[in-house]
């Protein structure tokens, strides 16, 4: 297993250098210059000329490409923000477990929602109640995030005033004692949370309603009811327990896209989260802030991807993977 991940991480290397060269030149070619934000009518040409090659843009894309990637590999040096001249990665590092705490619950809420829904959704299979479940999924798997955290947002905070709808804690949070912080924490966190984890719950129970009708129909199923087995045994000890295995699969590549939907989500609550960042970036043309935030997009793609197969092959002794080969 471990000369299988070694391997996977290896391969994934040169995924990770054009993603992230491509992403380099793209944002340098694209329209607008990042010194614009420091000028006014009243420069001379000159004063211009001094930022550009302070920001070492003065130099041809080649050389600025070449420059940045050898900071990067051998100092992990992303360069300095634009905006408020700190280093690109610290700026990142601040932002990232915001992020990750939002996509971490909202994948834990959304996993249990689907296979709570998917679940029951197999056991009523063909009835009433299984088409109700799915037309609920289906209606939250077209909304899109942002109308949902609109929605959610106009509802339970202006109009019923009932959870906060901005920032990630209160402004007397520092007041508070451990566990009120925690729930201040929390109470800012649901709306997020809800928003994220009811668009990608649908994706979830309707795979675990697929894999869980497939299960109960299998012979060994049969079987198990036959010989006497109680209901509840069969469809979580032998039912549930296969159908969760083609789940795996799906998690570790899902984490990625959860990961670029809290982005939708933290502009919305205004969330101090990568989300801000990268659109705060974006619109400044924020360079070394872009890149740093790219190469930790391109990086959760290439973990999860690693994780789902590895959790696979844990999960399910019939894989054999590195040893077989």
């Amino acid at each position: 297993m471990l000369a299988y991940s070694i391997r996977r991480l290896i391969t994934a290397l040169p995924t990770l250098f054009f993603g992230v060269s491509l992403t380099f030149f793209i944002i340098r070619l694209a329209p607008g210059d990042p010194t614009d934000r420091f000028l006014t009518p009243s420069m001379s040409p000159k004063i211009k000329a001094a930022i550009t090659e302070k920001f070492g843009l003065n130099e041809p894309l080649p050389v600025q490409y070449m420059t940045w990637a050898k900071n990067v590999i051998m100092n992990f040096d992303f360069g300095k923000s634009f905006a408020n001249g700190r280093e690109a990665s610290q700026v990142i590092l601040d932002a990232l477990p915001y992020t990750l705490l939002l996509s971490s619950l909202s994948l834990l809420f959304g996993v249990l929602l689907g296979l709570i829904s998917g679940v029951y959704s197999a056991l009523k299979a063909g009835t009433r109640t299984d088409r109700a479940i799915t037309s609920i999924l289906l209606f939250f798997y077209s909304v899109p995030s942002f109308w949902l955290g609109l929605i959610l947002l106009g509802i339970f905070s202006i109009e019923l005033n009932w959870l906060p709808g901005s920032q990630i804690s209160s402004i007397f949070h520092d007041r508070l004692s451990f566990f009120g912080k925690i729930g201040d924490y929390a109470s800012h966190l649901i709306l997020p949370v809800l928003t994220l984890g009811l668009t990608t719950a649908p994706v979830y129970g309707r795979f675990v309603r697929s894999s869980m009708v497939e299960v109960l129909n299998s012979d060994f199923i049969v079987s198990a009811r036959a010989r006497g087995l109680s209901e509840r045994k069969v469809v979580f000890n032998y039912g549930l327990r296969n159908a969760l295995l083609p789940l795996i699969s799906i998690l570790g590549t899902s984490f990625p896209a959860l990961f670029s939907g809290a982005v939708i989500v933290e502009v919305i609550y205004s969330l101090p989260g990568m989300g801000r960042v990268m659109v705060d970036a974006a619109l400044g043309r924020d360079y070394p802030v872009i890149m740093a935030a790219s190469v930790v997009a391109f990086i959760a793609v290439i973990i999860g991807n690693l994780l789902a197969d590895i959790g696979y092959a844990v999960a399910d002794p019939r894989v054999r993977i590195g040893d077989s080969s």
